[in-house]
């Protein structure tokens, strides 16, 4: 089979791999299409461990099973990182901080023709696709999942202003999260594109990022890796605020202690999903009340990996790209 295997944002290669072996209880499945998470091209997070085959957002089809739950033919979203259910952070329904959960994947990543799901996989992470969820719409089920789990942390309230720096496509799925929940949302990038999609998507209030804001927002989500928006949060917090960290810069933070102490705030982070939220995600879009379609603004073969890392990595005119195998 066809695999493309990353060792820097600009060498991104086409190998061939033996397409993997089932073992009991494991699934084989065909990739039908296979999310660009924005944090594939984060180069100084994934050079760490290259060359490798990443991909953690795919929708396919089973191929071949051993596994008594799930039977060929069905279609479905596999989640890459599943909790053991077990210890003591997962008692806790602290399942993204589950040790299983940091180190598990499927094999040999999403960036391939097919992927070996593991029994623990097939146990807590396979999601079958209803009829009127395409292949595309199930990638995104992880993001949007993201997305559930860092807003279901900070407690947002119907009239509430949220703040989201950034409208990449982490900030349009928490745009549209916020307002489900009845909050105020102000939304903000450098990018006019992203702003006129920010708008689109439901956002009541679009600032472009280079623009003093004189706002206090009860909530503040950062969606975008660059540091001003960290320092653009604390300046915008309202007392007894939360500021939630769904993106992060690469480098550590400064915290303006005075303030923060004075003023009562909370600053907190969010990473991945759990089984929860998943569901809640693939529910979400099942029903049509996320409109997940119109954010994938780009489709490539699997054979343009590259051309599609570049589209991500310089985030002009896109908001999520999409493989299809």
């Amino acid at each position: 089979m066809i695999v493309a295997k990353y060792y820097n944002n600009n060498d991104i290669r086409l190998e061939e791999l033996p397409t993997p072996k089932i073992g009991p209880g494991e699934i084989l499945v065909k990739v039908r299409a296979s999310g660009i998470c924005g944090t594939d091209v984060m180069e100084w997070y994934r050079i760490k461990k290259a060359p490798r085959i990443l991909g953690h957002e795919i929708a396919g089809d089973i191929v071949e099973s051993q596994s008594g739950r799930y039977q060929p033919g069905q279609r479905v979203f596999v989640s890459h990182h599943v909790p053991c259910n077990e210890c003591k952070y997962c008692r806790d329904d602290n399942h993204t901080a589950c040790d299983t959960l940091h180190s598990g994947n499927y094999d040999p990543g999403g960036y391939s023709e097919f992927v070996r799901v593991p029994k623990i996989n097939v146990d807590y992470g396979v999601y079958v696709l209803p009829d009127q969820v395409s292949y595309l719409e199930g990638t995104m089920i992880e993001p949007l999942a993201c997305g559930v789990r860092g807003l279901g942390l900070i407690d947002i309230r119907p009239g509430q202003t949220v703040l989201i720096l950034g409208c990449g496509i982490s900030g349009i799925l928490n745009i549209q999260l916020a307002k489900l929940k009845g909050a105020r949302v102000v939304a903000t990038d450098l990018n006019e594109y992203r702003l006129r999609k920010a708008r689109e998507f439901g956002a009541d209030e679009v600032v472009n990022a280079a623009q003093d804001l004189n706002l206090k927002a009860e909530r503040v989500i950062i969606c975008t890796g660059a540091y001003a928006a960290v320092e653009q949060a604390f300046r915008c917090i309202d007392k007894k605020g939360i500021i939630l960290l769904f993106a992060i810069p690469n480098r550590d933070i400064a915290i303006p202690i005075p303030d923060f102490w004075r003023h009562e705030l909370t600053v907190t982070s969010s990473y991945g999903a759990a089984p929860v939220d998943l569901a809640a995600a693939l529910a979400l879009i099942a029903d049509k009340k996320i409109n997940i379609k119109d954010t994938i603004t780009q489709t490539l073969p699997l054979h343009q990996i590259q051309a599609a890392f570049k589209i991500v990595a310089e985030a002009r005119e896109s908001l999520k790209v999409v493989l299809e195998p």
